[in-house]
């Protein structure tokens, strides 16, 4: 097995930035969801506001979150955020926190996206692993994983959720793909997972499970 593709969203419910090597640290990525969307002083995600996935986020050489391109602060960006999350929508960061679901990382295999037939970015993964035979992740929940000189714990499989139906181009909603993840995989997909042993990893890096 080996690290087939690594994904970071430095804007929480945006499109991801596709990375070659990756600082992992105790909390994950480095610029993983730095920046997240508020209206009125609530948490706002894609599962409510789909229009968000259609903007892009990734990081600047500075190490500051970019939306399409733009510093995230931008008056340009700030119209973009409201007209696809609606008027009171706000980006918020302070350069220090983290906004996950539950765990800072979450590991996807090729195996399993290929064998349920699903396009691997509805899932939002962090790390895409590699040479995997078919749903082999589901065996793995309460294991560790060395990658590269890192190492990972596979706490458990993840809940699915609304964000899973909607096409990460076109932003058509399919709610089948929700409904064929309940019927056929127990609502679950992907791995959500702790840090370890941080360490620097890069497309190709080998995977072990320990």
């Amino acid at each position: 097995m080996r690290v087939g593709e690594l994904w970071r969203y430095p804007v929480k419910s945006m499109r991801g930035e596709a990375l070659d090597q990756v600082e992992l640290r105790p909390d994950g990525f480095e610029g993983d969801r730095v920046v997240h969307v508020r209206d009125e002083g609530q948490l706002v995600t894609g599962r409510t506001r789909p229009g968000l996935l259609g903007l892009s986020a990734t990081l600047g050489p500075d190490g500051d979150a970019l939306v399409d391109g733009r510093p995230w602060r931008a008056d340009e960006v700030a119209a973009a955020v409201r007209e696809a999350a609606g008027e009171g929508a706000r980006l918020i960061g302070d350069g220090r926190s983290r906004f996950f679901d539950e765990t800072p990382l979450l590991v996807a295999t090729d195996g399993m996206a290929e064998e349920f037939g699903i396009d691997r970015r509805r899932l939002r993964p962090n790390i895409v692993i590699a040479g995997v035979e078919g749903f082999a992740e589901r065996e793995w929940e309460g294991r560790r994983m060395r990658i590269g000189d890192a190492v990972i714990v596979l706490d458990h499989l993840c809940v699915r959720c609304v964000m899973t139906t909607i096409d990460p181009d076109s932003l058509d909603q399919d709610a089948d793909v929700l409904r064929r993840i309940n019927d056929e995989l127990d609502g679950r997909a992907a791995l959500n997972c702790s840090v370890e042993q941080p360490g620097r990893i890069a497309l190709g890096d080998p995977v072990e499970l320990l």
